[in-house]
């Protein structure tokens, strides 16, 4: 009798690994003939757009998001992290200067800051800078445009010497310089405060150097022009909830243990957040879809995590790690996809987790011709602390002590590919985004996290933090 159960656990061990070997090998035929990546991408970027906290587009990315992985026979998780008071929505904006040589303006505004009331003309004058300065303009400040120093970052100006008393005095906007590709950002501090009773009131422009520039000095040598602009920002009145949503591969094994991955689902929105990170939801998403068609049934739980509020301060990442959504000592490792739509080459990881990755990662060495995978170990690094754990959604996991272990990222072929000029800036659409190398980082990733998936074991962390 026992020597038949022994042949028994023999026979169902081999089933498990021959369906396991042939889930791969879906993956890899699917992830070749029949790769959804940039179908993904293509429908955030270019048919939803750019997604900040507050606005319409964020909650169709939601639903949208909810509704594919339902498609994939997933179950979903919805979490309400968060709230607004007061909503955002951003229409097409256009500028020209009136007089001189004439021209159309280039120019972003920070989300969460006023439009026009239509087509707005004024003159432009130059932001004061004493008390006798603002006494001998302030009669000629209502329904002009004020040139204020200093380049821009991205941010909201503040409203510090005279400009509270020059919105007060009936100017139409402040315009700054900025460096190209233009960044726009937001108020972090203000989003969370700002009611339908306190909305800002005057523009906040920021405008290609060359251009202020060229305005700047025509302006000092009296010439006769005016700026006419039309920039359509909506507000509407809220609550406007944000939340995270998560696709569930429920573990056959080990249910309540978890491997997890994921992108953020918000971004900036005077872009289209195709690489930031709509490059992350993509191939995780994608990831979701291969191993779903491909038949995969893991032992222990994958969790797709696409969070909310990344751009304004990891909120939801937080909120699922400090609500203990599931027990973080049984997470066997979060791997987190934040960066430029590059391929997946491989992972670094440390010596207790090698020959796991070793085992799992083996059928992807060749997958690509020209893109190698090779899994690499590396020594115990710092314990992370919420001064150093990193800008992204992997943070509160690592701070927690949950091993997050990325895939390393490379421009391999050398498209030249530099995230400073896409950064939260107007450069972010979907035309910056490699198709190959995000096809190719799905794949990489749905193999890779399903065998962990179905190690007999969670990944070990010895060795993960330095002593």
């Amino acid at each position: 009798m026992k020597r038949f159960s022994l042949l028994l656990l023999v026979v169902f061990a081999s089933l498990s690994i021959l369906a396991q070997d042939k889930v791969v090998k879906n993956v890899l035929e699917l992830g070749k003939s029949d790769n959804q990546t940039m179908s993904h991408a293509d429908f955030l970027a270019n048919i939803i757009g750019g997604r900040p906290v507050g606005s319409h587009n964020l909650q169709d990315a939601e639903a949208w998001v909810e509704k594919q992985f339902k498609s994939w026979g997933l179950e979903v998780m919805v979490q309400e992290v968060g709230e607004v008071e007061v909503g955002f929505s951003r229409g097409p904006w256009s500028g020209r200067m009136i007089g001189g040589s004439g021209m159309n303006l280039h120019f972003v505004t920070p989300t969460y800051s006023a439009g026009t009331k239509g087509p707005q003309k004024g003159n432009v004058l130059i932001e004061p800078q004493s008390q006798g300065e603002f006494d001998r303009i302030k009669g000629a400040l209502n329904g002009s445009w004020v040139l204020i120093e200093g380049m821009s970052k991205g941010f909201p100006v503040d409203t510090v010497h005279f400009r509270k008393e020059m919105e007060d005095a009936g100017v139409l906007g402040f315009i700054q310089a900025a460096d190209l590709p233009m960044q726009a950002h937001y108020n972090h501090k203000a989003l969370f405060k700002i009611t339908m009773d306190t909305l800002p009131r005057v523009c906040d422009i920021k405008l290609e150097k060359a251009q202020y520039d060229e305005i700047r000095k025509m302006v000092v040598e009296h010439r006769d022009i005016q700026l006419e602009f039309d920039i359509r920002n909506h507000f509407f009145e809220g609550p406007v909830k944000y939340h995270n949503v998560i696709g569930i591969m429920k573990g056959s094994k080990y249910p309540e243990e978890y491997v997890l991955l994921g992108g953020h689902l918000d971004s900036y929105d005077v872009a289209s957040g195709a690489v930031d990170d709509g490059n992350g939801v993509s191939v995780t998403m994608e990831a979701a879809r291969l191993l779903a068609l491909s038949g995969a049934k893991p032992k222990r739980t994958i969790m797709f995590c696409i969070w909310t509020g990344e751009e304004f301060g990891l909120l939801g990442s937080k909120y699922f790690v400090e609500n203990k959504t599931v027990p973080l000592d049984k997470i066997s490792n979060y791997f987190n996809r934040d960066g430029g739509p590059l391929a997946a080459v491989g992972i670094t990881v440390p010596e207790a987790m090698y020959d796991d990755f070793e085992k799992v990662c083996k059928p992807l060495a060749d997958y690509t011709e020209d893109i190698p995978f090779t899994v690499e170990k590396r020594e115990g690094e710092p314990r992370p602390r919420p001064t150093r754990a990193g800008g992204s959604d992997h943070a509160h996991f690592a701070m927690n002590g949950v091993p997050a272990i990325s895939f390393r990222e490379r421009d391999i072929k050398g498209y030249n590919f530099n995230y400073r000029v896409i950064w939260h800036t107007e450069a972010d659409n979907y035309d910056k985004l490699y198709p190959d190398y995000m096809e190719h980082s799905s794949v990489m990733t749905a193999v890779t996290v399903y065998g962990i998936a179905n190690l007999d074991h969670l990944l070990s962390r010895e060795g993960l933090y330095a002593e």
